[in-house]
């Protein structure tokens, strides 16, 4: 799942991973979403 959210680009996306187009998308219109995206990065304690 991780490598699909964060390595695989995608045509559909513009050629963006699910994470990049999330993010892109978050910056403009952060009402749109109820949690921040950067937040869901898995990091040190995952």
């Amino acid at each position: 799942m991780a490598a699909y959210n964060f390595a695989r680009r995608l045509k559909t996306l513009g050629g963006f991973t699910p994470y990049e187009y999330i993010c892109k998308m978050w910056t403009p219109e952060p009402d749109r979403f109820v949690l921040n995206p950067i937040h869901q990065m898995p990091g040190l304690n995952t």
